[in-house]
């Protein structure tokens, strides 16, 4: 298709959970819900099936792999992998590269990044963060916020050789001062956070949001709910909690059975979490030990700890778009769209099988 022809994408067009269309046009790039006058037969390209949103993987991490900072080709093809799933709006959770130049390129999905990583003192995977102690949070908390995309990102637990167990990251005082200093500069916080110890202290301080929140519990899912903290859960992630603890049990048998007990009931905590009314997004964690292109599955996962398929599909589309403050299928808005073959309201699974992939209103995959 070339850059002046016009898209008709033809079917089911799923603007929104309770608003489906027959078609809609792509002209310039953008979305219309009206035929372009004079449009000659022979310049318009049709696709047909159900479309969705471009999907939003809410926690990744491009230009990272498990040793650190990766090079500008290795963050390309990245971004391509979750380019070619569908996963067009991508919420980089952490990284140590600087990865703006994506912004230049029509064809690379589009990047809501958090700075990089605010962790403790060795606390936290090496090359990965900034490692510093409290008294410094306030300082690197507004240096992130002036350097991302609206969000800054906290590693709130992590293990603590000396306990030989998860244990919180900041004092109370200190995380409560730094997401002040974070919400005066206009950038929302987010939080690593797989134990329980710190939740209550993140939530109080007024956090926006949780990722992972493996250690959400009876007494903290109804703080999250009456806060309107969001969590994100990263299923796929969590799945390797029996391997990270059989691979630590001999030096940290406390951390490894706390892991294994984490991952044996995280289905249970996230189900309990959407009851309770806790906004759930989709995130993989891709970009550090995990590749990249896994939103699909976190989607299965998500129906498998009990999320209805129609929530399950708003934490990766309209819902999480809104949440992110990011254009759906609007009138007028960039043609971030993903054609597939079947319903993806009546099989989840369907999104692990794009029939086409529309970015900026081109044919990309």
């Amino acid at each position: 298709m070339s850059d002046h022809a016009v898209l008709h994408v033809k079917g089911r067009v799923l603007v929104g959970p309770d608003d489906v269309r027959d078609e809609l046009w792509v002209v310039g790039g953008r979305v219309a819900y009206d035929r372009p006058v004079g449009t000659a037969a022979d310049d318009v390209r049709t696709v047909e099936g159900w479309a969705l949103p471009g999907l939003v993987d809410a926690h990744c991490h491009v230009g990272l792999d498990a040793h650190g900072p990766v090079d500008a080709a290795t963050a390309e093809k990245q971004a391509l992998t979750d380019r070619e799933i569908g996963a067009l709006l991508l919420r980089d959770a952490g990284s140590p590269s600087d990865t703006h130049w994506i912004d230049d390129r029509d064809d690379l999905p589009k990047i809501i990044r958090a700075g990089r990583h605010i962790a403790r003192t060795r606390r936290y995977i090496r090359n990965y963060a900034h490692e510093i102690e409290p008294d410094e949070l306030v300082a690197y908390v507004a240096q992130e916020a002036r350097r991302g995309d609206g969000w800054v990102k906290l590693v709130g637990d992590w293990i603590d050789r000396d306990a030989g167990d998860l244990t919180a990251c900041w004092p109370r005082d200190a995380v409560r001062a730094a997401i002040a200093e974070a919400h005066r500069l206009g950038a929302r916080v987010t939080a690593h956070c797989f134990a329980e110890d710190s939740l209550r202290d993140l939530v109080e301080a007024g956090i926006d949001c949780i990722e992972h929140a493996t250690g959400l519990t009876e007494d903290t899912i109804p703080l999250f709910a009456e806060r309107g903290v969001a969590i994100v859960p990263t299923l796929v992630n969590i799945a390797t909690f029996p391997d990270l603890a059989a691979g630590g049990e001999k030096k940290f048998p406390r951390w490894s059975g706390h892991m294994r007990r984490l991952h044996a009931r995280r289905y249970d905590t996230v189900r309990a979490a959407y009851d309770a009314g806790i906004p759930v997004f989709a995130g993989t964690d891709a970009g550090g030990s995990l590749p990249h292109g896994l939103v699909a599955a976190e989607i299965v996962e998500l129906t498998r700890a009990g999320i209805p398929a129609l929530d399950a599909l708003s934490a990766t589309t309209w819902g999480a778009r809104e949440w992110l403050g990011r254009p759906g299928l609007t009138e007028g808005a960039p043609a971030d769209l993903v054609v597939y073959g079947a319903d993806p309201r009546e099989d989840v699974r369907v999104l692990a099988a794009p029939r086409r992939v529309v970015l900026n209103g081109l044919v990309v995959g």
